[in-house]
Protein backbone atom coordinates (compact mmCIF):
# COMPACT_ATOMS: atom_id res chain seq x y z
CA UNK A 1 0.00 0.00 0.00
CA UNK A 2 1.40 3.26 -0.79
CA UNK A 3 1.99 6.34 1.34
CA UNK A 4 -0.97 7.84 -0.70
CA UNK A 5 -3.43 5.09 0.25
CA UNK A 6 -2.17 4.80 3.53
CA UNK A 7 -2.87 8.17 4.12
CA UNK A 8 -6.52 8.02 2.24
CA UNK A 9 -7.49 5.27 4.47
CA UNK A 10 -6.84 6.69 7.81
CA UNK A 11 -8.38 10.33 6.08
CA UNK A 12 -11.50 7.66 5.45
CA UNK A 13 -12.02 5.83 8.65
CA UNK A 14 -11.68 8.95 11.19
CA UNK A 15 -13.85 10.91 8.40
CA UNK A 16 -16.47 9.84 10.35
CA UNK A 17 -15.05 11.30 13.65
CA UNK A 18 -16.04 14.87 12.13
CA UNK A 19 -19.63 13.96 11.49
CA UNK A 20 -21.39 12.39 14.01
CA UNK A 21 -21.28 15.20 16.00
CA UNK A 22 -24.26 17.21 14.34
CA UNK A 23 -26.13 14.39 14.72
CA UNK A 24 -28.19 17.06 16.95
CA UNK A 25 -27.64 20.24 15.06
CA UNK A 26 -30.93 22.15 14.39
CA UNK A 27 -32.92 19.76 16.65
CA UNK A 28 -35.31 20.80 18.99
CA UNK A 29 -34.95 20.64 22.81
CA UNK A 30 -35.90 17.01 23.88
CA UNK A 31 -35.14 15.08 27.14
CA UNK A 32 -33.85 11.19 26.99
CA UNK A 33 -36.04 8.91 28.98
CA UNK A 34 -34.14 7.67 32.20
CA UNK A 35 -34.93 3.95 31.10
CA UNK A 36 -32.12 4.80 28.36
CA UNK A 37 -28.87 3.67 28.90
CA UNK A 38 -25.51 5.69 27.96
CA UNK A 39 -22.51 4.62 26.01
CA UNK A 40 -24.34 1.23 24.67
CA UNK A 41 -22.17 1.20 21.51
CA UNK A 42 -19.50 -1.57 21.51
CA UNK A 43 -16.52 -2.05 18.89
CA UNK A 44 -15.01 -4.65 17.39
CA UNK A 45 -11.43 -5.28 15.52
CA UNK A 46 -12.20 -8.00 13.52
CA UNK A 47 -9.00 -9.72 12.55
CA UNK A 48 -8.12 -10.52 8.72
CA UNK A 49 -7.07 -13.77 7.74
CA UNK A 50 -5.91 -11.98 4.43
CA UNK A 51 -2.53 -9.99 4.69
CA UNK A 52 -3.51 -7.92 2.23
CA UNK A 53 -5.48 -5.90 4.71
CA UNK A 54 -3.37 -6.75 7.63
CA UNK A 55 -1.75 -2.75 7.49
CA UNK A 56 -5.36 -1.76 7.14
CA UNK A 57 -6.04 -2.98 10.59
CA UNK A 58 -3.49 -2.14 12.28
CA UNK A 59 -4.04 1.45 10.92
CA UNK A 60 -7.93 1.31 12.35
CA UNK A 61 -6.10 0.43 15.80
CA UNK A 62 -3.33 2.67 16.02
CA UNK A 63 -5.81 5.62 14.75
CA UNK A 64 -8.07 4.30 17.58
CA UNK A 65 -11.30 4.87 14.80
CA UNK A 66 -13.47 2.72 15.87
CA UNK A 67 -12.87 4.37 19.95
CA UNK A 68 -13.94 7.58 18.36
CA UNK A 69 -17.11 6.67 16.63
CA UNK A 70 -18.30 5.05 20.39
CA UNK A 71 -17.62 8.52 21.70
CA UNK A 72 -19.71 10.68 19.49
CA UNK A 73 -22.17 8.04 18.87
CA UNK A 74 -22.74 8.84 22.81
CA UNK A 75 -25.46 10.92 22.82
CA UNK A 76 -27.73 8.36 21.05
CA UNK A 77 -29.61 6.89 24.21
CA UNK A 78 -29.79 3.46 22.64
CA UNK A 79 -31.99 1.08 24.84
CA UNK A 80 -30.29 -1.82 23.88
CA UNK A 81 -26.91 -2.14 23.10
CA UNK A 82 -25.15 -1.87 19.69
CA UNK A 83 -21.79 -3.13 18.25
CA UNK A 84 -19.77 -1.71 15.29
CA UNK A 85 -16.80 -3.64 13.87
CA UNK A 86 -14.78 -4.11 10.87
CA UNK A 87 -14.02 -7.37 9.74
CA UNK A 88 -13.13 -9.71 6.51
CA UNK A 89 -16.12 -10.70 4.54
CA UNK A 90 -14.78 -12.41 1.75
CA UNK A 91 -17.15 -9.73 -0.71
CA UNK A 92 -17.12 -6.12 -1.26
CA UNK A 93 -19.83 -5.09 1.23
CA UNK A 94 -20.90 -3.01 4.42
CA UNK A 95 -24.26 -4.11 6.13
CA UNK A 96 -26.41 -4.49 9.44
CA UNK A 97 -28.42 -7.42 11.21
CA UNK A 98 -29.12 -9.09 14.24
CA UNK A 99 -26.34 -11.72 15.58
CA UNK A 100 -27.63 -13.79 18.47
CA UNK A 101 -30.91 -11.19 18.45
CA UNK A 102 -28.25 -8.23 19.42
CA UNK A 103 -27.51 -5.28 16.76
CA UNK A 104 -24.63 -5.42 14.61
CA UNK A 105 -23.21 -2.70 12.07
CA UNK A 106 -20.65 -4.51 9.64
CA UNK A 107 -17.69 -2.74 7.69
CA UNK A 108 -15.61 -4.77 5.48
CA UNK A 109 -12.12 -4.76 4.90
CA UNK A 110 -12.85 -5.33 1.37
CA UNK A 111 -14.75 -2.20 0.90
CA UNK A 112 -12.77 0.16 2.56
CA UNK A 113 -9.76 -1.03 0.17
CA UNK A 114 -12.68 -0.70 -2.78
CA UNK A 115 -12.70 2.86 -1.38
CA UNK A 116 -9.24 3.61 -2.12
CA UNK A 117 -8.95 1.56 -5.60
CA UNK A 118 -11.81 3.93 -6.57
CA UNK A 119 -10.20 7.52 -5.53
CA UNK A 120 -9.91 10.20 -8.02
CA UNK A 121 -6.54 10.99 -8.83
CA UNK A 122 -6.19 14.30 -8.69
CA UNK A 123 -9.01 16.89 -8.27
CA UNK A 124 -11.63 16.72 -10.30
CA UNK A 125 -13.27 19.28 -12.04
CA UNK A 126 -16.22 19.43 -9.55
CA UNK A 127 -13.80 20.49 -6.65
CA UNK A 128 -13.65 16.98 -5.35
CA UNK A 129 -10.16 15.82 -4.52
CA UNK A 130 -8.91 12.49 -3.49
CA UNK A 131 -9.16 13.25 0.22
CA UNK A 132 -12.98 14.45 -0.09
CA UNK A 133 -13.86 10.99 -2.33
CA UNK A 134 -12.30 8.94 0.39
CA UNK A 135 -14.33 10.30 3.77
CA UNK A 136 -17.46 11.38 1.83
CA UNK A 137 -18.08 7.34 0.71
CA UNK A 138 -16.88 6.06 4.24
CA UNK A 139 -19.02 8.39 6.07
CA UNK A 140 -21.86 8.10 4.05
CA UNK A 141 -22.10 3.73 3.95
CA UNK A 142 -21.67 3.69 7.92
CA UNK A 143 -24.00 6.73 8.47
CA UNK A 144 -26.36 4.60 5.67
CA UNK A 145 -26.01 1.33 7.94
CA UNK A 146 -26.18 3.02 11.11
CA UNK A 147 -29.66 4.16 9.53
CA UNK A 148 -31.08 0.94 9.36
CA UNK A 149 -30.09 0.33 13.14
CA UNK A 150 -31.46 3.36 14.24
CA UNK A 151 -34.79 1.98 12.06
CA UNK A 152 -34.43 -0.92 13.89
CA UNK A 153 -33.85 -0.70 17.46
CA UNK A 154 -36.31 2.70 17.42
CA UNK A 155 -38.89 1.19 15.46
CA UNK A 156 -38.91 3.97 13.13
CA UNK A 157 -42.15 3.46 10.63
CA UNK A 158 -40.84 3.37 6.88
CA UNK A 159 -43.28 4.03 4.17
CA UNK A 160 -41.50 3.03 0.80
CA UNK A 161 -38.20 1.07 0.85
CA UNK A 162 -35.75 1.33 3.65
CA UNK A 163 -32.65 1.48 1.67
CA UNK A 164 -34.03 5.11 0.03
CA UNK A 165 -34.67 5.90 3.59
CA UNK A 166 -31.10 4.70 4.65
CA UNK A 167 -29.83 7.09 2.20
CA UNK A 168 -31.22 10.49 3.04
CA UNK A 169 -30.64 9.25 7.27
CA UNK A 170 -27.32 9.76 6.13
CA UNK A 171 -27.13 12.50 3.66
CA UNK A 172 -28.99 14.49 6.63
CA UNK A 173 -26.69 13.78 8.81
CA UNK A 174 -23.90 15.27 6.37
CA UNK A 175 -25.74 17.95 5.72
CA UNK A 176 -25.78 19.19 9.10
CA UNK A 177 -22.24 19.68 8.52
CA UNK A 178 -20.44 23.77 8.54
CA UNK A 179 -21.13 24.53 4.53
CA UNK A 180 -17.45 23.64 3.55
CA UNK A 181 -17.31 20.07 5.36
CA UNK A 182 -20.95 19.38 4.40
CA UNK A 183 -19.93 20.06 0.56
CA UNK A 184 -16.37 17.74 1.15
CA UNK A 185 -18.55 14.99 2.35
CA UNK A 186 -21.23 15.03 0.11
CA UNK A 187 -19.23 15.80 -3.07
CA UNK A 188 -17.18 12.75 -1.97
CA UNK A 189 -20.11 10.59 -1.69
CA UNK A 190 -21.62 11.37 -4.97
CA UNK A 191 -18.02 10.41 -6.37
CA UNK A 192 -18.94 7.09 -6.12
CA UNK A 193 -22.14 7.34 -8.11
CA UNK A 194 -21.25 10.43 -10.51
CA UNK A 195 -19.05 7.46 -12.66
CA UNK A 196 -21.92 6.06 -13.81
CA UNK A 197 -23.46 8.89 -15.33
CA UNK A 198 -23.20 10.59 -18.48
CA UNK A 199 -24.56 14.03 -19.12
CA UNK A 200 -28.29 14.04 -19.79
CA UNK A 201 -28.43 17.10 -21.91
CA UNK A 202 -26.14 15.78 -24.41
CA UNK A 203 -27.34 12.01 -24.12
CA UNK A 204 -30.42 11.59 -21.88
CA UNK A 205 -31.17 7.59 -22.71
CA UNK A 206 -29.08 4.90 -21.27
CA UNK A 207 -29.17 1.28 -21.20
CA UNK A 208 -29.69 -0.96 -18.10
CA UNK A 209 -30.39 -4.86 -17.48
CA UNK A 210 -34.37 -4.69 -16.50
CA UNK A 211 -33.52 -7.18 -13.50
CA UNK A 212 -31.58 -3.95 -11.92
CA UNK A 213 -34.78 -2.51 -11.30
CA UNK A 214 -35.74 -5.40 -8.97
CA UNK A 215 -33.02 -4.75 -6.37
CA UNK A 216 -33.78 -3.16 -3.04
CA UNK A 217 -31.40 -0.86 -3.96
CA UNK A 218 -31.81 1.91 -5.82
CA UNK A 219 -29.72 2.19 -9.21
CA UNK A 220 -26.51 4.07 -8.37
CA UNK A 221 -28.03 7.22 -11.18
CA UNK A 222 -31.21 6.97 -8.65
CA UNK A 223 -29.27 7.33 -5.47
CA UNK A 224 -26.64 10.17 -7.01
CA UNK A 225 -29.63 12.56 -8.00
CA UNK A 226 -31.86 11.99 -4.52
CA UNK A 227 -28.31 12.86 -2.60
CA UNK A 228 -27.90 15.94 -4.72
CA UNK A 229 -31.10 17.10 -4.43
CA UNK A 230 -31.19 16.64 -0.93
CA UNK A 231 -28.19 19.19 -0.55
CA UNK A 232 -29.82 21.54 -3.11
CA UNK A 233 -32.89 21.22 -1.13
CA UNK A 234 -30.90 22.08 2.23
CA UNK A 235 -28.58 25.03 1.11
CA UNK A 236 -29.17 26.34 -2.46
CA UNK A 237 -26.46 28.64 -2.33
CA UNK A 238 -23.96 26.41 -1.38
CA UNK A 239 -24.73 23.25 -3.69
CA UNK A 240 -25.84 25.63 -6.62
CA UNK A 241 -23.84 23.67 -9.30
CA UNK A 242 -26.02 20.74 -8.29
CA UNK A 243 -28.63 22.52 -11.04
CA UNK A 244 -25.70 21.17 -13.46
CA UNK A 245 -26.68 17.92 -12.77
CA UNK A 246 -30.44 18.35 -11.79
CA UNK A 247 -32.99 17.83 -14.60
CA UNK A 248 -35.22 21.12 -14.12
CA UNK A 249 -37.84 18.83 -13.67
CA UNK A 250 -36.36 18.14 -10.25
CA UNK A 251 -35.21 21.07 -8.97
CA UNK A 252 -38.10 22.53 -7.78
CA UNK A 253 -39.22 19.71 -5.80
CA UNK A 254 -35.56 19.41 -3.80
CA UNK A 255 -36.15 21.90 -0.68
CA UNK A 256 -39.81 20.11 0.04
CA UNK A 257 -37.87 17.03 0.15
CA UNK A 258 -35.70 18.16 1.73
CA UNK A 259 -37.99 19.91 4.84
CA UNK A 260 -39.95 16.76 4.47
CA UNK A 261 -36.66 14.90 5.51
CA UNK A 262 -36.06 17.08 8.42
CA UNK A 263 -39.11 16.41 10.09
CA UNK A 264 -39.30 12.83 9.79
CA UNK A 265 -35.29 13.16 11.78
CA UNK A 266 -37.12 15.94 14.48
CA UNK A 267 -40.30 13.74 15.04
CA UNK A 268 -38.07 10.09 15.21
CA UNK A 269 -34.97 10.41 15.58
CA UNK A 270 -34.40 13.74 17.64
CA UNK A 271 -36.61 11.97 20.72
CA UNK A 272 -33.93 9.85 21.47
CA UNK A 273 -30.41 11.96 21.25
CA UNK A 274 -29.13 13.50 24.68
CA UNK A 275 -29.61 17.24 23.90
CA UNK A 276 -26.79 18.12 26.44
CA UNK A 277 -23.58 15.81 25.51
CA UNK A 278 -24.49 16.56 22.00
CA UNK A 279 -23.68 20.19 22.39
CA UNK A 280 -20.12 18.98 24.40
CA UNK A 281 -19.06 16.51 21.43
CA UNK A 282 -20.18 19.45 19.03
CA UNK A 283 -17.57 21.54 20.54
CA UNK A 284 -15.03 19.60 19.82
CA UNK A 285 -12.83 20.36 16.41
CA UNK A 286 -12.81 16.53 15.41
CA UNK A 287 -12.14 17.57 11.78
CA UNK A 288 -9.50 19.90 12.45
CA UNK A 289 -7.76 17.75 14.62
CA UNK A 290 -7.49 14.99 12.14
CA UNK A 291 -6.08 17.34 9.46
CA UNK A 292 -3.37 18.72 11.48
CA UNK A 293 -2.60 14.67 12.28
CA UNK A 294 1.21 13.48 11.46
CA UNK A 295 0.64 11.40 7.70
CA UNK A 296 1.59 7.96 8.64
CA UNK A 297 4.30 6.05 6.86
CA UNK A 298 4.54 3.11 4.58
Amino acid sequence: MSNLQTKMTCVAVMGIAALLPNFARAQAPTTATQNDQVNRVSIVYGQPNNSAFAQLYDLLRERRALERIQEILSPLRLPEPLTIKTTECGAINSYYQRENFKPVVTICYEYLKNILDSLPNETTPAGVTPDDAAVGQFVFVTLHEVGHATFDIFGVPIFGHEEDAADNFATYIMLQFGRSQARRLIGGAAWAWRAYLGDYRRNPMMQTRLAAFASDHGLPQERFYNLVCLAFGANKGEFADAQSYLPPTRLPKCSYEYQTLVRAFRKEISPHIDQEMAKRVLDTDWLGSLESGPVPQK
